[in-house]
Order: structure tokens, then sequence, then C-alpha cells
């Protein structure tokens, strides 16, 4: 699975608005809402939150991944933000994160979503991506670094 397959320019915020935790869960989620990929916006934020709520998806690296399953997913929807400063998200290395990568899925595709997780994952903690992905200064050249650090791997 490659994730620019499920994530466009148009589901990127560079940068995002939200200075917290919460907000900048809803934010993405309404990137999501705004480019027509979720049934019902609010079940899709409650099922994050409600995720979040259980542990924090601050995994380390910068990065935050808040994942829910809802049955407002049609299928596997990815939204990216790049807060314009760090945002605490108890993440797991006590760092703030530079990165949300926020997934939803219907809770009967399991699969695709940890595969998607998997490969977040995989990525952030390669420095090179990690520098130039901090660095873009748009959607569009955030998700151009992506597409090439997916094809060189």
């Amino acid at each position: 699975m490659k994730l620019s397959e499920i994530l466009s320019p148009a589901c990127i915020r560079v940068p995002m608005l939200s200075t917290e935790k919460t907000d900048a869960i809803g934010e993405l989620v309404d990137v999501l809402a705004d480019c027509g990929k979720l049934g019902d916006r609010d079940a899709v934020l409650r099922a994050v939150l409600d995720r979040e709520e259980t542990r924090s998806t601050g995994i380390g690296f910068g990065l935050a991944v808040p994942h829910g399953k809802s049955k407002a997913c049609p299928g596997l929807v990815m939204a990216l933000g790049l807060p314009k400063s760090p945002i605490e998200f108890e993440s797991s290395d006590g760092e703030p994160v530079e990165v949300i990568a926020l997934l939803a899925s219907p809770p009967d595709k399991t699969g695709p979503h940890i595969q998607a997780l998997a490969r977040i994952s995989r990525l952030m903690l390669v420095g090179k991506f990690r520098k130039e992905v901090l660095a873009a200064q748009s959607a569009d050249e955030a998700y151009s670094i992506l597409v090439r650090h997916e094809n060189d791997q």
C-alpha cells in the first residue's frame, strides 16, 4: 500500500491553524469532510477522539497518528497536517508533534488501516523524509515529498 494512493494534496493542511491536540484532530477531520471523504463528520470526529482517550496516538519522532473507525467512512481515508508550531500530544517520547497524520476507516477494514499506520511510522523513521516534510511550505510540496520517498523505498 502506498499512502499517496489514499492521500491527496487537498487533504493536506500546511500550515495547520490549530495549536492544541483536540482542535488539531477536529481540523483534520474537517479537511476530510470538506473533501467529501466522510459520510458524517461528527461520527468520525467522535470515533477518533474516543480512540485518543484510550491512549495517545503521539508515537514519537514528532509524529501523531490519530485514528478511528466509523461506518461514516466509505473506505480508508487520510489527512495530513503540519502545525505552525509543535503541539503537545502526550507522545510516548514526551516530545510535542510536528506532523499529524489522521486516519479513519470503516470498522470492517482493519487490514488497510493497520498497513497505513505502519507505513506512516516507517516513513517518519527516515530522517531525510522527516526533515524534508517538516520544511514543506505547501500541501503540494508535502505531497510530492511523500510520493518521492515512497517511490525510493
